[in-house]
Order: C-alpha cells, then structure tokens, then sequence
C-alpha cells in the first residue's frame, strides 16, 4: 500500500465514520421518541453505540477488499451484521435487562441505514 492509498483509506473512513455517527444519532434521537421509558432509550442508545462499532468494522473490511473482490468484503460485512444481531438478541439483551423490541428494532435500523451510505464511500 502506498502513502496515497494510505490517505485514501484514512479519509473514506473518516468520512463514513461522521456520516454514520450522524445517521446513527439522528435514528437514536427518533427512535427515543416511541421507545419514551428510560429503559427503552437505554436499550436504544446501547444499540447505536454496537452499531458504530460494528459498522465501522465492517465498511473498513469492504474498503479493504473493495479493489480485488468488492463482493466478498461487502457479503463478509453482511454476515458479521447479522451475527452481531443474533448474537445481541441471545446474549447481550438479557445480560444488560434491555427490553427486546427497543433493543432489536433499533439496532437492525441502524445497521440498515448507516449500509445505505457505504457504496459511494467505497470508491472513494
């Protein structure tokens, strides 16, 4: 990897970083709006902070494979998001008390939302 494709990957990830962050908090500010209890919002806020997380990783694996096979990091990005959400719904939820809707209707949100903005983040 060169100094320029270096720069690249540092600036599309900082780019899909803010852009997701933004989509994300700005779903967690909605969401809190039906999901009113405290522990609703709890449930929420945890979910968009996993999201981030979980996101970030996988838009850097897609950056990462978008030259040589775009599929294949795109599909491995895809199968860690639904792993992340199966095992958030077996495991974490009942270990954090976080009620089950507001946790999984939230969290499989902003996997969807903040995935709608990587395609063009990926040729950057």
């Amino acid at each position: 990897m060169t100094a320029t494709d270096v720069r690249r990957w540092v600036r599309a990830m900082a780019i899909y970083a803010a852009i997701s962050l933004a989509l994300i908090a700005a779903g967690a500010w909605l969401l809190g709006q039906p999901f009113a209890s405290p522990a609703e919002r709890r449930a929420v806020w945890t979910s968009a902070a996993i999201a981030w997380v979980v996101q970030l990783a996988t838009f850097a694996l897609a950056r990462r494979t978008s030259l040589t096979n775009p599929f294949a990091g795109y599909g491995a990005g895809m199968l860690i998001r639904f792993a992340v959400l199966a095992l958030y719904a077996f495991l974490v939820i009942d270990r954090l008390a976080l009620p089950s809707a507001a946790a999984l209707l939230s969290l499989a949100t902003f996997f969807f939302v903040s995935t709608l903005v990587e395609p063009p983040l990926l040729k950057l």
